[in-house]
């Protein structure tokens, strides 16, 4: 995990100048702050999920209810770079539409991603998800 200056906790998940992000599952509920850290720090807007764009990073704000989430995160590495990831924030536990961690381990290897890390985001918790570099190779 990046080490990020106090406060800036899009530094903290790995966000950086120039990154390409595209958000799905914005609601009302998201973290407006969380959301304009990662705007400050990649110097742009994130894209929304109509795009077509290559992407450095899909931002997954999931919560229970929200559908299937192996076909969430399918859809979410279509757009990926090579050496892009994946973000799933859910809320935490308390939290209405509380998603159990173990929900987002066993989906990410269905989807053919790797998890890497979880982080404490306040009233969210997110979980870095990456492609396999055997994967990421096949796709050159």
């Amino acid at each position: 995990m990046v080490a990020a200056a106090d406060g800036n906790r899009a530094e903290k998940l790995g966000f950086a100048s120039g990154m390409v992000v595209q958000e799905l599952g914005w609601d009302d509920d998201t973290d407006d702050d969380l959301r304009a850290d990662i705007e400050d720090t990649i110097g742009a807007e994130m894209l929304d999920p109509d795009s077509d764009d290559v992407i450095d990073v899909a931002l997954l704000w999931w919560r229970e209810g929200d559908g299937d989430l192996v076909d969430a995160l399918m859809d979410a590495i279509g757009p990926l770079a090579d050496d892009g990831y994946v973000w799933v924030l859910s809320p935490k536990t308390g939290i209405p539409g509380y998603v159990d961690p173990a929900e987002i381990a066993e989906a990410a290897p269905t989807a053919g991603l790797t998890q890497t890390s979880a982080i404490n985001l306040g009233d969210w918790s997110g979980s870095r998800l990456v492609q396999p570099k055997s994967r990421s190779a096949k796709r050159q």
